[in-house]
């Protein structure tokens, strides 16, 4: 099958969606007012509290929402073939993820700026507070790890790309500053950055002396150097820790240093970067070489493909960016459908043009079969087919594969490194939330929880893990798509109460989540019971912690049903009704 029929049949319901579905969801359902002072407004501190335009704050959210999960996840779940991959990332999007995006923004932004968990004890009740903050302490702590680890992974796998990656950070310092106390406009200096770092990422593809490779320079397998690591182990050591002083740093500035213009330079680089794809794929049209449906025997695409797929079609981490950072820069209220919904449209044809990159870039349905023998198989190599297969996309403008698989792995980690350093900064939200219900003062104070979160973050990441040293985040990771979308799921509920309790139309939240929570739930339970309990190789710790969130969601699960059926327990200030 030509790649370019579904590209094109899945940007038409992405366009459709967003022109059409969004429009009646922001007047009908949320009802925008463009008259509503926001808490950017109110509480305008110049750190996180920042009124930030519409464009600029899009780019925010959308690499802090995009990062490498919705390239991973659809590269793995072709191993069910391209078929269901598609259809959930197209009809997820525009009836899940841009309503959980959007809404999870706009209950935000009328409950001044607080956390979808804060959320959870103003709509649901106290104990559903530390419930869902647990769930979502455990989810961004995988967050931290895991994406230490892809980073370090890929600086180590492309070493072409470490300087065009570290080139961004001062030239987004510059323009924050730039921007803010000149007000300068921020389009061309963020274009400039673009046009150095990949400039950079094409001499750097062609000049070994400028690739900083580590491994070699450490000596390699062969070498025995600190504590009996060999060359890429301590590679990975050294990344880790560079990543992690990246993180605090990046995640304790005021978002105008270099969170929001970091974040608008990557949000460039993601729409050139899709535009390259896209446009090398309508040249080239490649030939599909996986099957629609795959029928496998060692994992089954119900439930599964619902939780392997969650960025690019659904997923809760958007929730905690929308209600956590962004719905602080909100300037206006009529500004959350451009920032929440059409965020979630970009994560869409992310997700999209990684399954057609996946999917077209092996020569035979054989060679594809091949390589995804099994669902371990297709977590292994997802990502990197991913590199790839969109470079080999990019050669249909005449760019070199050395130089795609560059800008590819500096467009990834961008992401990445966006998603690392905001959720940090959420898990020092959260923390100091913590604090505060316990009344623990030290955990409260900014520099103090983003200390814990960023050393809590190395001590699981360097533990030993499945994909060798520094992949400790891996022992959790198997948590991570149905905590995922367990939290999705109470995010939309928190939303549909919050509509009941308006006495608005709350099905186009409730249907989306009594769906997802629906297939999540029975997902944990294959998982939990079916595979870790008493499981092999060391599951135990899985099938325990599994366990506490299962136990934990389904506590929530009823404390919202009695708050659903109870008018009583919700006090709306004036400034909420909107």
């Amino acid at each position: 099958m030509n790649s370019a029929v579904i590209a094109i049949i899945g940007m038409l319901v992405f366009y459709l969606g967003y022109r059409y579905y969004s429009k009646f969801i922001a007047e009908k359902i949320y009802r925008l007012d463009p008259n509503y002072v926001t808490p950017a407004h109110q509480f305008n501190d110049g750190v996180d509290f920042v009124p930030t335009k519409k464009h600029i704050l899009w780019g925010h959210h959308f690499t802090s929402v995009a990062g490498a999960a919705p390239i991973v996840g659809p590269a793995i779940a072709v191993y069910w073939g391209w078929l269901p991959a598609f259809l959930w990332v197209v009809l997820g999007t525009v009836f899940a993820a841009g309503v959980h995006d959007f809404g999870t923004l706009v209950v935000s932004n009328r409950h001044k700026g607080q956390s979808m968990g804060t959320l959870a004890d103003r709509i649901i009740g106290s104990r559903a507070k530390v419930l869902f903050l647990f769930i979502i302490l455990i989810l961004v702590l995988m967050v931290n790890a895991v994406f230490a680890w892809v980073i370090s992974k890929l600086f180590i796998s492309f070493p072409a790309s470490v300087l065009p990656v570290f080139i961004e950070i001062p030239l987004a310092i510059w323009i924050g500053n730039y921007v803010y106390k000149k007000k300068g406009n921020l389009l061309l200096p963020s274009v400039i950055a673009l046009v150095i770092m990949y400039g950079t990422a094409v001499i750097t593809s062609q000049v070994e002396a400028l690739q900083i490779n580590l491994p070699q320079w450490f000596g390699g397998e062969e070498a025995s150097l600190l504590f009996g690591m060999n060359g890429t182990q301590m590679s990975f050591l050294v990344w880790i820790i560079v990543l992690m002083v990246y993180g605090y740093i990046a995640s304790t500035l005021p978002v105008w240093k270099l969170l929001q213009p970091r974040d608008y330079i990557n949000s460039h680089q993601l729409i050139i970067g899709l535009l390259v794809f896209y446009i090398g794929l309508f040249i080239l049209h490649p030939t599909i070489s996986a099957p629609a449906v795959n029928d496998v025997s060692d994992k089954s695409w119900w439930p599964f493909l619902f939780i392997t797929i969650a960025c690019g079609a659904i997923s809760g981490f958007h929730g905690l960016v929308s209600s956590g950072t962004t719905s602080k820069q909100l300037e206006n209220e009529t500004d959350a459908r451009f920032v929440g919904y059409l965020g979630s449209v970009g994560e869409g044809l992310l997700a999209l043009i990684s399954i057609i990159a996946v999917v077209t870039f092996f020569g035979t349905q054989q060679e594809f079969l091949s390589t995804y023998e099994s669902f371990a198989a297709a977590g292994s190599a997802g990502l990197g087919t991913f590199v790839s297969g969109a470079a080999q996309l990019a050669t249909g403008l005449a760019i070199p594969l050395s130089v795609g698989k560059t800008i590819v792995s500096v467009i990834v980690v961008s992401f990445a490194a966006t998603t690392l350093d905001t959720s940090i900064r959420l898990m020092r939200y959260i923390i100091a939330e913590i604090g505060k219900e316990y009344k623990v003062e030290s955990l409260t104070g900014k520099h103090q929880a983003t200390t814990l979160a960023v050393v809590s973050s190395a001590i699981l990441v360097l533990l030993p893990g499945p994909n060798g040293f520094g992949s400790g985040g891996y022992l959790l990771w198997p948590l991570f798509g149905t905590s995922n979308q367990l939290l999705a799921g109470i995010s939309l509920l928190i939303v549909s109460i919050w509509l009941k309790k308006l006495g608005r139309n709350y099905l186009p939240t409730l249907i989306p989540m009594v769906f997802l929570l629906f297939v999540t739930i029975w997902a944990m339970f294959k998982q939990v019971f079916g595979t870790w309990f008493l499981g092999a190789n060391g599951t135990w710790h899985l099938f325990i912690l599994g366990a506490i969130i299962l136990v934990f969601a389904i506590w929530i699960l009823i404390e919202a049903y009695s708050a659903f059926n109870n008018r009583n327990n919700y006090t709306m200030d004036d400034n909420l009704k909107g």
